[in-house]
């Protein structure tokens, strides 16, 4: 570790001997904790990160915005597939072709958590967050009772016992309460070797003038560098060349805070892989044309993805022949990855990745060393984006979902209008209701009174649907035939005790 003279040199020569002000008012304790913060920072480029985050801002606050209409176009027909449009027959195979890539344990996960639940109103992980399920799962826990059900679903299809490795990115903030809960759920009943969690880096926020600020007399404001911090934390960790430890050849990427993703989707993997791609992202159809959402496009021919407010209003109500938006295909952070793509971005593409600016309220501490929490932005995060490697895709596809079926995220807090924990939860109970319907159960509501089911739009606002079903019961539907015939009064859990005593 370096001396603290050779810190304070290192700061003095990048111009931020600031940090150190107040070191002679800290205890020795408080002093060694700063001085292995400062250890870790990248010193020798903390003068470029400042200034190149000081001037992102200058150039964010000026510029024109990109005029993309000449070159924007939308993902081309013979790269897309639809779960609504799609052969049938080619979506039975795509899947078929899923289970066999995870009977052969050459599929994993991957979960970025590196976030904390603050727009939640709560201090820590996300993960950890439970929506109010009459189960009182977790986010966590439910992923992981998905990767044990799609585990046993691909070994009883395909007759070899097969593993899905659980990757988890996290952060300084998330790496010990994620840890911590694990070991006290016993992690969820998945093998603790095939848990690999490992931390991205973090990143000084920086003033607009590029002073790095002071959370406290003895700390300095960090932040993850976003979700495309991925690569080269992947590189830090060693996480491929555990991967092709494993024979992993395909991973799943996903954010936590989806409450329906399907962990190692078989009709994504299938898709992908038989489609050749080294890169693929799921999408939804946009909700209208104003949705605030990026769109999967391609802009001079090279797909990436576009913020909506980067489209111009004409262009995102533009429709096609059928009236269906030419521009639809809505970002929801859900990706496929070859293990060969991966090394190729760490190898040679992460440092291409060009930060994106987000202007932050960034509690500090003054000159006189009063803690202050400002009211207006006063702090740059640079931050990169998993999907912006996209462009370096030698083959790239995109597979349309359902968005009743796989995307409710949970970002803010109830109250708010959208993706807050009862959206999510009623999205949740919704899904496992149809699924009931469609085995053939009655379904009353705790009045006894039969329930309609509404049409897939508007379940999540629907109360009245409290059907809970166990990931290790179904995964996607599957294996409900006991609930044939069978009234339900809701709320209702088909946990596997449940499931045993249908059958009975």
């Amino acid at each position: 570790m370096p001396s603290l003279q050779q810190i304070r040199t290192a700061l003095d020569g990048s111009g931020q001997a600031h940090v150190l002000r107040f070191w002679p008012e800290l205890d020795s304790e408080q002093q060694e904790v700063f001085l292995r913060e400062l250890a870790q920072l990248d010193l020798p480029r903390l003068e470029e990160h400042c200034r190149a985050a000081a001037e992102a801002a200058a150039a964010a606050s000026c510029a024109p915005d990109r005029d993309l209409e000449p070159n924007l176009e939308p993902v081309p027909p013979e790269s897309m597939g639809s779960v609504r449009r799609s052969d049938p027959d080619c979506l039975a195979g795509w899947e078929r072709e899923g289970f066999l890539q995870i009977s052969r344990s050459r599929v994993a996960v991957l979960l970025l958590a590196g976030g904390q639940g603050t727009r939640l109103g709560v201090r820590y992980p996300k993960g950890m967050f439970d929506v109010g399920l009459p189960s009182g799962k977790t986010l966590y826990q439910i992923q992981a009772e998905r990767i044990l059900k799609i585990q046993q679903l691909a070994e009883s299809r395909l007759g070899s016992k097969c593993t899905v490795p659980w990757y988890i990115m996290t952060s300084e903030f998330t790496l010990k309460p994620t840890q911590t809960f694990f070991q006290e759920n016993a992690h969820f009943g998945l093998q603790p070797s095939n848990i690999v969690m490992f931390e991205q880096r973090m990143i000084p926020a920086v003033t607009f003038d590029g002073k790095v600020i002071l959370e406290d007399k003895g700390k300095i404001a960090m932040a993850p560098d976003g979700n495309g911090g991925l690569y080269q934390a992947l590189e830090d960790n060693g996480v491929l060349e555990d991967m092709e430890r494993r024979g992993v050849e395909f991973v799943h990427v996903y954010c936590v805070d989806n409450i329906l993703v399907k962990m190692a989707d078989p009709l994504f993997v299938g898709f992908c892989v038989a489609k050749g791609a080294d890169c693929g992202a799921k999408v939804v159809e946009k909700a209208h044309p104003a949705e605030p959402v990026g769109v999967v496009c391609r802009v001079g021919g090279v797909p990436q993805v576009v913020e909506y407010s980067e489209i111009r209003p004409e262009t995102a109500r533009r429709r096609g022949p059928a009236g269906e938006l030419v521009y639809s295909a809505g970002n929801i952070c859900n990706h496929f990855f070859t293990r060969s793509f991966l090394q190729d971005v760490v190898e040679t593409f992460k440092d291409q990745l060009k930060p994106h600016v987000a202007l932050k309220k960034v509690p500090f501490v003054d000159s006189c060393g009063n803690q202050v929490k400002p009211t207006e932005p006063n702090g740059i995060k640079m931050e990169k984006f998993v999907f912006d490697v996209f462009p370096f895709s030698r083959s790239f596809v995109v597979l349309e979902v359902r968005r009743e079926d796989e995307f409710s995220p949970l970002k803010n807090a109830d109250g708010a209008p959208s993706d807050t924990p009862t959206t999510a939860r009623n999205a949740l109970l919704a899904q496992h209701c149809r699924w009931a319907a469609a085995a053939g159960a009655a379904l009353l509501d705790e009045q006894g009174n039969s329930i309609q089911m509404p049409p897939s739009s508007s379940a999540e606002n629907h109360p009245a649907l409290k059907c809970e079903i166990s990931p290790l019961v179904s995964y996607f539907g599957e294996g409900l035939e006991p609930l044939k015939g069978k009234t339900i009064r809701t709320p209702f859990i088909l946990d596997g005790a449940a499931a045993a005593e249908l059958q009975a």
